[in-house]
């Protein structure tokens, strides 16, 4: 079993308050007779959607797919929410020219998210909560979740980030302009240094000034290194422990709500 994500929660109290066991539930160990029993419970499971791309010189490529995954798998230990495996491959070609980036487009994305969700409702699955830990995933997994609910009568369907269910002016990245193109940051550099602190490299962290703008640019051309936000050199796992578990917390207590949540009476 992969571990529980390394964390300060008190993960078997929230578990107790939330529904879980403490540990997660994954939907890739299961086998095939078990299946009913542990769908029944929720109906639900947690799609997370990652990416493989730059993240400046000092992160890996899988930032993304891995904080992502961290999340949903701690909030499955809480909630009993399974999570299927992640899809580690997102719509990442606004990296440009920076090495190593893997890529789709957003209508495969749509065409894969829409074969998932028809496997998933075949095994007795009804509630659908995509986590993404990827901004331009966004427009792809929008349409997936239209064309879901729209394919189905008795389908709930959400899409959200890792870091939705809190307010952005509570996520400390140092950043102050971009929207979406806060990248390689203090933020995600501090939580890859409590998660996977093997995986960075500080000595070769940078920074870069983040500047307002109206229009969307890819990131090759705004930043030769890749990185979108300042203080980086400053990122360290203690903050990196902080926002994580406030992800967790946030998102857990969320999603536990939502899947117990009543159908809406229709007006008449």
């Amino acid at each position: 079993m992969t571990a529980l994500p390394p964390t300060g929660l008190d993960v078997p109290a929230l578990a107790a308050e939330l529904g879980g066991t403490g540990r997660p539930v994954l939907w890739e160990e299961l086998d095939w007779p078990s299946v009913p029993a542990v769908v029944e419970q929720h109906r639900a499971v947690i799609i997370p959607v990652g990416a493989i791309e730059q993240h400046g010189p000092h992160l890996p490529l899988n930032v993304d797919t891995e904080i992502d995954l961290a999340v949903a798998t701690a909030v499955s230990a809480i909630t009993g929410i399974p999570v299927v495996p992640p899809v580690s491959v997102g719509v990442s070609a606004s990296h440009g020219d920076f090495p190593g980036t893997l890529t789709v487009r957003p209508e495969t994305l749509v065409a894969v998210m829409g074969d998932l969700t028809d496997s998933l409702y075949r095994s007795g699955v009804r509630q659908f909560v995509f986590m993404s830990g990827h901004i331009w995933n966004n427009g792809a997994l929008d349409v997936s979740i239209e064309n879901l609910r729209t394919r189905y009568d008795d389908v709930r369907a959400r899409s959200v980030g890792y870091v939705t269910m809190y307010p952005g002016p509570e996520v400390d990245g140092h950043v102050r302009y971009g929207r979406g193109l806060m990248h390689a940051n203090f933020f995600e550099t501090s939580v890859m240094l409590h998660l996977r602190p093997d995986l960075v490299r500080m000595d070769r962290a940078v920074s870069h000034r983040d500047v307002d703008s109206f229009w969307d640019y890819r990131m090759d051309q705004v930043s030769d290194t890749g990185v979108w936000g300042n203080d980086v050199a400053d990122a360290n796992a203690e903050h990196g422990r902080a926002e994580f578990d406030r992800c967790v917390e946030r998102n857990a207590r969320a999603l536990a709500a939502a899947v117990r949540e009543p159908e809406p009476e229709r007006s008449r």
